[in-house]
Order: C-alpha cells, then sequence, then structure tokens
C-alpha cells in the first residue's frame, strides 16, 4: 500500500475513532504534501512523501526545543506528541550499531581519511541511507568515525 494510501485510510480511522489529535496531524501533513505536489506540479512518491514528513519532523522537534527553552513545556509536549505521529509513517530506522556499519563502508567507499573530507561521506551516506536514518545522525556517526582514523 503506498504512504498516500495508508495516511489516508488512518484518517478514516482517526475519524472513526474521533481522535481529533491524530486526524488533525495527519490532515497538516496531507495538506503539506499536497502544497508540494502543488508546487511540482507533479505526484509524489513515497520517497518524496518521507522527505515531507522528515521536514515536518525536524519542524516539530524545532519548535519544541524554543517552546521549552520558553518555558511552555505544555507546548513542547504537544509538538513532540505530533512528532512521534509523524515519525510511525518512516521506514524502521537502523540502529546504531547497523548505521555505524554502513557509514564505515560508505567512508571506504570514498576513501575519506579525515574529518575535513566529511562533505564526501556525508554526500554518499544521505542519498544511500537517506529515508533509513536522518542526516543529524548520519553526520554524528560519521564525525565519530573521521576522528578516529
Amino acid at each position: 500500500m503506498s504512504l498516500k494510501k495508508r495516511l489516508q485510510n488512518d484518517l478514516k480511522e482517526a475519524m472513526k475513532a474521533k481522535d481529533s489529535f491524530k486526524r488533525d496531524v495527519i490532515r497538516f501533513l496531507m495538506s503539506a504534501i499536497k502544497q508540494v505536489e502543488v508546487d511540482n506540479q507533479k505526484e509524489l512518491s513515497d520517497e518524496e512523501i518521507i522527505k515531507v514528513i522528515q521536514k515536518s519532523i525536524k519542524q516539530r522537534e524545532e519548535s519544541a526545543k524554543q517552546y521549552k527553552e520558553g518555558g511552555r513545556e505544555d507546548l513542547a509536549q504537544k509538538e513532540l506528541k505530533e512528532a512521534q505521529i509523524l515519525k510511525s509513517y518512516l521506514p524502521k530506522q537502523l540502529s546504531d550499531e547497523e548505521l555505524e556499519e554502513k557509514v564505515k563502508e560508505i567512508i571506504q567507499e570514498v576513501g575519506a581519511t579525515s574529518i575535513k573530507e566529511i562533505g564526501k561521506v556525508m554526500g554518499s551516506a544521505i542519498k544511500k541511507l537517506g529515508t533509513l536514518a536522518d542526516g543529524k545522525r548520519i553526520n554524528q556517526v560519521a564525525s565519530k568515525l573521521l576522528k578516529e582514523n
């Protein structure tokens, strides 16, 4: 089942269950997807939809951080709860060990030997692992591995 279909089905289920919070999160996400489709004048693939979801999660986590700094724990929790719902639509993320193995392989492929070459590693890693780990995690692992060399 395509991601878009899954979202539509989950929206119906949330409406039937009268889960207004989940309903609103899914509606917002579907609206964001529709906006990207209109802007690009094409239907998005699952891979492209995943990028929209990742961007939405990142926005919510950043908002939660700002709310916490501003002393609004209630709003921070709401943002984090929304991010949690969105994360359920992402493919299973790599564990730390799996991610480290993949990044080691990529470092060997591109021939990077120092932290100065992290750009090469990140470019290749994001292409290969884009939906399996977020860029921040990839960067942390790559930095750690390149510093060890």
